[in-house]
């Protein structure tokens, strides 16, 4: 009986530490469904709300665990070719071959960072998960919004990083890690808004 009685303390513990970081996750979901479907209505506005989610998840898990899970890399790639689609049904062959070019040059580009990285510095910078956010980017955006999703994704990691050493008071390293694909993972829906509330 006590040892029941100390599991469920220690699970009531667990559950009351973590509560605030459930719900600062749920209200975020909220504020980016939300936010997409306001800034792009429509049919392409709950794909949107489609493409938070998923980066929020992704953000959460790999900022939590250092991991992408694929089911949510393929999921939101295939929602990606869907909103490629509806961006311009009228032809589909182009729309979605241009949509996979652009996620193969992207997913390529940090392919080759991550040996390079490697084959250098000798151990892994980039993990297979942001290789495949990449892709997941690249047929989400468009050609121009590429660089800028991707600065914005490492400007806001370094700052992050930056002022996360300041608060502990501890040097910045070049060993630490870091959950990048988390950052690009918010990056690609910023950037998402902004070419599609941007002025054509």
């Amino acid at each position: 009986m006590d040892f029941f009685s100390t599991s469920a303390s220690r699970h009531l513990l667990s559950v009351d530490r973590s509560w605030p970081i459930i719900l600062m996750i749920g209200l975020g979901s909220v504020a980016m469904a939300l936010v997409s479907i306001a800034s792009v209505p429509g049919t392409i506005g709950w794909l949107g709300i489609g493409l938070a989610e998923l980066m929020l998840a992704i953000a959460v898990i790999d900022w939590r665990h250092f991991i992408i899970p694929d089911r949510l890399n393929a999921a939101a790639f295939v929602l990606g070719l869907a909103h490629a689609w509806l961006q311009n049904p009228e032809d589909i062959l182009v729309t979605l071959t241009s949509a996979l070019a652009r996620g193969a040059v992207l997913a390529i580009a940090f392919w080759a960072l991550r040996v390079t990285y490697e084959r250098i510095r000798g151990r892994e910078g980039l993990g297979f998960g942001d290789v495949k956010l990449a892709g997941v980017a690249g047929v989400w955006l468009g050609w121009l919004m590429l660089p800028l999703a991707v600065e914005l994704a490492a400007v806001s990691a370094l700052g992050f990083y930056g002022l996360r050493q300041a608060l502990v008071r501890k040097p910045m390293s070049a060993t630490s890690r870091l959950p990048f694909g988390g950052f690009l993972a918010i990056a690609i829906w910023l950037t998402w808004i902004l070419e599609n509330t941007s002025p054509t």
